[in-house]
């Protein structure tokens, strides 16, 4: 098995095993200042992944660890996997996700124990409140996480079915922002649009049944590439989203700003203190630019820029209240090169010292290494 191994900017107290994620997972090692990292499994749900990623752990638990890091949802094949473990024998030590993601972009960076602003994008993680996170701003170290800002969320309708029919989550956010009279919009994403399914998800959407709550970046591209590019099914997890990308690249490579391109509207809510990203004023003008029949390229280009605008707009208050200049970007969604490139580039106008992944992939398979990191603190 070949291991990739990183040296770590802290000091190991005792040997840590980490379990990683359902998907892309790895499984890490720490001991005396390094990390091994297993191997990338694509799906813990495919029974040959799952026996690869059992053989692994079995080959890691050898090395006598003392602390079995693991993520907080319960329904990940990784988690699971701790019932065969011996809470006398080792220490079990649940994490979150979004944390784990900052925390691995930071070991990468050589980055100690101090504070940053977390920007974590992703598909869904379970939160530290039961509810699922993906559009995540946490003010952290290793030790700690504060979750600081968010974008506001929409319901799942149909569980997991909304992120093989992302149509669904066009219509929850278009529901959200114009209630019934949006099945009266006179674009192309309404007139191929099943009414007759709309009717039972709509009662999903108002009473709650099998519509969990999240704040996913990974959902929101989804929910805006169906809508833009009349698109209502997907063969895999975030495909709607790589042809928005290649669409807005379409229109302006990444490196440039096209002369007169501006961002939707968006409003940031502070509830106690915590920012909510409300991107209800983008759904509008999104579907205003469709009914003006803009090129669709256009729209995706400037739903990047929009989310770009977000993450600088959160990070310019969460310096100011904290004085943290940092800012770490991790998660899934950062895959996404346009939207890494117009980020970069709006935070560091603004003089923000940044921090991406270098040599690991900002997905899942570094999860494992955030885990144990945190688990050491």
């Amino acid at each position: 098995m070949e291991l990739k191994k990183i040296k770590l900017p802290f000091r190991v107290k005792q040997p840590i095993l980490a379990l990683g994620s359902q998907t892309k997972n790895t499984v890490c090692f720490l001991k005396d200042g390094l990390a091994l990292i297993s191997p990338v499994r694509q799906d813990l749900n495919n029974p040959a992944d799952y026996l690869k990623f059992e053989k692994t752990v079995t080959y890691f638990l050898k090395k006598r660890p003392k602390i079995i890091a693991y993520d907080l949802h319960p329904e990940y094949q990784s988690s699971k996997y701790v019932h065969h473990l011996s809470p006398i024998t080792y220490h079990l030590s649940p994490i979150q996700h979004h944390h784990a993601h900052i925390a691995s972009c930071m070991i990468e960076n050589g980055l100690k124990n101090q504070k940053v602003i977390g920007v974590a994008f992703d598909g869904t993680g379970l939160g530290s409140d039961n509810t699922l996170w993906g559009a995540e701003f946490l003010i952290c170290n290793y030790k700690n996480f504060q979750r600081k800002a968010h974008l506001k969320e929409i319901p799942l309708l149909g569980k997991e079915m909304a992120i093989l029919e992302p149509w669904r989550l066009a219509a929850a956010w278009l529901y959200s922002t114009h209630k019934d009279r949006f099945l009266n919009l006179d674009i192309g994403f309404i007139k191929k649009f099943d009414k007759n399914k709309w009717q039972v998800l709509q009662k999903m959407y108002l009473s709650g049944f099998n519509a969990p709550l999240a704040s996913s970046m990974g959902r929101l591209f989804d929910a805006a590439a169906s809508l833009t590019l009349e698109r209502y099914k997907a063969n895999f997890e975030a495909e709607l989203a790589i042809e928005l990308e290649k669409s807005a690249i379409s229109y302006s490579l990444p490196a440039c700003l096209p002369a007169g391109a501006i961002s939707y509207k968006f409003k940031m809510i502070k509830d106690k203190d915590t920012y909510i990203i409300d991107p209800a004023l983008m759904f509008k003008e999104i579907v205003a630019d469709l009914k003006a029949k803009e090129p669709k390229k256009k729209i995706a280009f400037r739903f990047h820029l929009t989310v770009a605008g977000m993450i600088k707009n959160a990070c310019l208050n969460l310096r100011r209240e904290t004085k943290i200049n940092k800012i770490v970007l991790s998660g899934g969604v950062f895959q996404n090169k346009l939207l890494l490139s117009l980020s970069l580039y709006s935070l560091t106008q603004e003089n923000f010292n940044l921090f991406t992944h270098k040599n690991l992939s900002c997905n899942d398979s570094s999860i494992s290494l955030g885990q144990a990191a945190i688990a050491n603190f």
